[in-house]
């Protein structure tokens, strides 16, 4: 029995060999394309090779594979011909791959086989082709966005490797869209000049950014609508043109899909554990993963969940809740509500005007304590939107009472990661730790080994966090934490015999702090050359005393701020003072925002989801959402404030 046993035992080790074949690794093989090639899954891959580190492979790896798949029949690709000829256009704000193809209409297959690079390249002022006959019978008229092509030639479909983008030569822009850099122009003169902001500037001349401005270079300055709206730049007499905020959460949400912007040092496999999805389900959505992962590219994750769906009616039913407090008696907010309601009528009024049918509901919401008696007036089968409470506590009482209808829920204060798991809430205060990133960015740029203060508040939280992340970035930083901006001493040059340059930061969103940072900027400026000096907070000193702080070359964080030359602001506060006789307040200022932007984005149907890719700037405040991991949008809009020396 036992020698049978082992017998048995040998025979199905040699089956098992006999079954198994492999591959060597040649230049240009991916796991993806050796899976296709030999009619595999690329998990199944993965698991007969699991030496190979994170998925990669490399040239002259052994690779096993099965024989018995190696054998199957690959299907042969099809060819898609056309003697069509092509053109491109260039993308305006708020262009989806949704609305190209209903307006050119073809089909989302046409276009991406014309663009296999499609959802990589998706950004204001980037080129997408399409057939030249429907450009110019479904295109509006768009300066320098048609393109000739030549005829296109047979392109197979991505089955296994992406087909490449017909050639094509695209006719040069009119004159009058150029204009060539003098010596004197820098970026806020030319967005002042051609009523467009830094970030247009920079999606209609690619590699300008990098390059800078160059006396004599032609560059393009038209091509693209501008709305004043949406201008997410500010800019002041001595202040230049903001720099454009970057994405930090690399998710967001397009076309009914999470996506995810690949960043340095990602792998495939930890992309998969991040998200929780299986390697076939991403290169199924993401073919042009047969190439490599890259930094920079846009993958699709997976499709959205069902989100909420609209009940009856033509009218959206929107409900307010405030804390006025005054059947529990608490005025200790009833001030602030005041004025948050002040500013949100104005934003249903304006809406109203533009032709939205609203039902709006206003709720006291008593304090926190008391909070529970107000959910009762909430019809959770037939609202459409929810906006507030302000607490978190009472935020998590309203997800917990609409869970079942999904009803969008707005936190206009309340930003924790215990409220990221709610796919139905939106948290529009941005994060101090999205100002932090930025900071570090900011100094990271700057520096050339200066001894680096921070100046931190009680509990250190966002210092620490500075100094930790500056030391991930520089090499041999010096970091010296302190309690106030006196503490901040430069050392001497022993070579000059003058004070040292140093990088200093302030950390506390205390306007004393504030105002003692401005100050002590101001006094080492006079005394120090190359004073760097960074603010994750604004402070009003930092506008009363704009000329003396520019000698310190101050960069700073700002989450709200009017632009009062801007058309669209100087519309609404003269609508605010003619209605309350008066400037809007801050929390006016909120309301009117937090509000006018959910309406805006709201239809018919009240499908608000499926618009929260747009980025709008309202009266002052920027909203940028981008979809957490778990569900929530959580807003990561802001300002960047450079004051340039004189």
């Amino acid at each position: 029995m036992i020698k049978k046993f082992f017998i048995l035992a040998g025979l199905t080790a040699i089956a098992g060999l006999s079954a198994q074949k492999t591959h060597t690794v040649v230049k240009g093989d991916t796991p993806y394309n050796i899976a296709k090639r030999y009619a595999m899954t690329v998990d199944d891959l993965v698991k007969l090779n699991p030496s190979s580190k994170d998925g990669k492979v490399s040239v002259g790896d052994i690779l096993v594979i099965n024989r018995s798949a190696a054998n199957a029949v690959s299907t042969p690709q099809k060819a898609v011909s056309s003697s069509a000829k092509l053109g491109k256009i260039i993308l305006k704000p708020k262009q989806t791959i949704y609305g190209i193809t209903k307006q050119y209409q073809i089909s989302e297959t046409e276009l991406r086989t014309l663009n296999p690079e499609l959802d990589s390249h998706l950004k204001i002022g980037d080129e997408v082709t399409l057939p030249l006959a429907n450009i110019q019978k479904f295109g509006d008229a768009q300066q320098g966005a048609v393109a000739v092509a030549e005829p296109a030639k047979t392109v197979s479909q991505p089955d296994p490797e992406p087909a490449k983008t017909p050639a094509t030569v695209t006719v040069a822009a009119n004159d009058e869209n150029a204009y060539t850099v003098q010596p004197k122009d820098n970026y806020y003169k030319l967005s002042r000049k051609f009523n467009l902001n830094q970030k247009e500037l920079f999606a209609l001349n690619p590699g300008l950014e990098e390059k800078g401005l160059q006396p004599g270079d032609v560059i393009q300055v038209k091509g693209m609508g501008s709305s004043e709206q949406e201008k997410s730049e500010v800019q002041t007499t001595a202040v230049s043109q903001s720099a454009s905020a970057p994405t930090y959460s690399t998710t967001s949400v397009a076309d009914d899909y999470v996506t995810y912007t690949v960043q340095a040092g990602d792998t495939v496999f930890g992309i998969l554990n991040k998200f929780g999805i299986t390697l076939d389900d991403l290169l199924s959505l993401n073919p042009n993963l047969s190439q490599g992962l890259k930094s920079g590219m846009v993958l699709k994750i997976k499709k959205l969940d069902s989100a909420y769906v609209k009940k009856s009616g033509n009218a959206l039913n929107v409900v307010i809740m405030l804390p006025f407090g005054f059947d529990s008696n608490d005025s200790k907010y009833r001030t602030l509500s005041l004025d948050f309601l002040a500013g949100a009528k104005l934003a249903i009024e304006q809406n109203t005007k533009s032709g939205k049918s609203l039902d709006v509901k206003i709720i006291d919401a008593g304090n926190e304590k008391s909070f529970i008696n107000s959910l009762t007036q909430i019809n959770r089968d037939n609202t459409d939107l929810i906006i507030g409470p302000f607490f978190k506590s009472n935020v998590l009482q309203v997800l917990d009472y609409v869970k079942s209808s999904k009803i969008p829920v707005v936190a206009p204060f309340a930003n924790s990661e215990d409220l990221w798991s709610y796919q139905n809430l939106i948290i529009i205060e941005t994060s101090d730790f999205v100002y932090a990133d930025r900071i570090v960015k900011e100094v990271k740029d700057a520096f050339s080994d200066q001894k680096i203060y921070i100046v931190a508040d009680a509990d250190q939280t966002y210092a620490k966090y500075l100094e930790t992340n500056l030391k991930k970035n520089l090499k041999n930083a010096n970091i010296i934490l302190v309690k106030s901006a006196a503490d901040i001493q430069p050392d001497q040059n022993m070579m000059t015999g003058k004070p040292a340059p140093v990088i200093a930061i302030l950390a506390n969103k205390n306007d004393d702090a504030g105002d003692a940072f401005a100050n002590r900027m101001i006094a080492l400026s006079k005394e120090v050359d190359g004073l760097k000096s960074f603010s994750m907070y604004y402070s009003p000193m930092f506008e009363k005393k704009i000329d003396e702080l520019s000698q310190s070359n101050l960069v700073y964080i700002m989450d709200r701020k009017i632009d009062t030359d801007g058309v669209f602001e100087k519309q609404i506060l003269e609508a605010y003072k003619k209605k309350y006789c008066k400037t809007p307040s801050k929390y006016a200022v909120i309301g009117f925002d937090v509000v006018n932007d959910m309406l805006s984005r709201e239809n018919k149907k009240g499908e608000i989801f499926k618009q929260m890719n747009k980025v709008q700037t309202q009266l002052a405040t920027k909203f940028e959402f981008e979809k957490t991991k778990n569900g929530a949008y959580v807003n990561k809009g802001y300002r960047v404030i450079r004051l340039i020396p004189n």
